[in-house]
């Protein structure tokens, strides 16, 4: 991946297992989230592929993404903040329906019958999240860490397999990280999906992974477990800069 004469990412390959934890770490523009750009088709790579369930998806467009089954949060939220928590979840499974504009204005069976089932998806998630005491308040009234919650619920609306978070200890106290990898694993062991994280907070990614892949310059530079990536010279010397001290 490239952008004008900055080669962002370069000969970058790695596999997730199902029902794993994956963290992607790498210091500050090391490619983590032009990775994510690419894997949620939000960016057209220029070389190579990218393989979901046995199926490339590379060129697929973007907006078919979801309904392979993958979902995705973002460091900044991007709440509707006058629905409440409820109808934000819900928003999130519309990419599996399958009315349309037209069905849905005009009320049909079809759309009745759908928006039902979205709205019992949604309980199940407010449930899986503890949210219930909120799920009819208004996001906008949510503290920061029960908002990056609806987050986590909305993007797990639309059943995926696979679900890529962009930073989500960003702006977390230490209560609500506790809760975040909480959540994280609830949804794994669970829904019995595989997550792969960009984060910052080492003691969270450390502590929660399964595997872990480490980035600097658009590249891979270590891989493994927490333990074996935490004592990789190439990954201390990427924080630290150990060998040029």
């Amino acid at each position: 991946m490239k952008f004008g004469g900055i080669v962002a990412l370069k000969n970058l390959s790695f596999g997730m297992k199902a029902r794993s934890i994956y963290g992607l770490i790498g210091p500050n523009g090391a490619g983590k989230t032009t990775l994510f750009n690419c894997l949620s088709r939000l960016y057209d790579c220029a070389d190579g592929e990218i393989v979901f369930n046995g199926r490339p998806i590379t060129r697929l467009p973007t907006h078919a993404i979801a309904g392979l089954g993958i979902g995705r949060t973002f460091q900044n939220l991007a709440m509707f903040q006058s629905l409440s928590v409820r109808e934000n979840i819900m928003m999130g499974a519309f990419s599996r329906s399958s009315t349309g504009f037209f069905g849905a204005a005009l009320r049909s069976r079809h759309s009745a019958r759908e928006e039902r089932e979205l709205r019992v998806r949604a309980d199940e998630l407010v449930d899986l999240l503890d949210l219930r005491g909120v799920a009819d308040r208004p996001v906008n009234e949510l503290p920061f860490g029960i908002q990056k919650r609806v987050e986590f619920a909305r993007a797990l609306a639309a059943r995926p397999s696979l679900l890529l978070l962009d930073e989500p200890a960003a702006g977390l106290n230490h209560e609500e990280l506790t809760d975040l990898a909480t959540v994280i694993r609830t949804t794994r062991d669970v829904l019995g999906i595989a997550v792969l994280l960009v984060e910052h907070h080492m003691a969270l990614v450390m502590g929660l992974c399964d595997h872990v892949v480490v980035m600097n310059f658009g590249q891979k530079i270590a891989e493994g477990t927490p333990a074996q990536v935490q004592a990789d010279p190439a990954v201390l010397d990427a924080y630290l800069g150990a060998s040029r001290q």
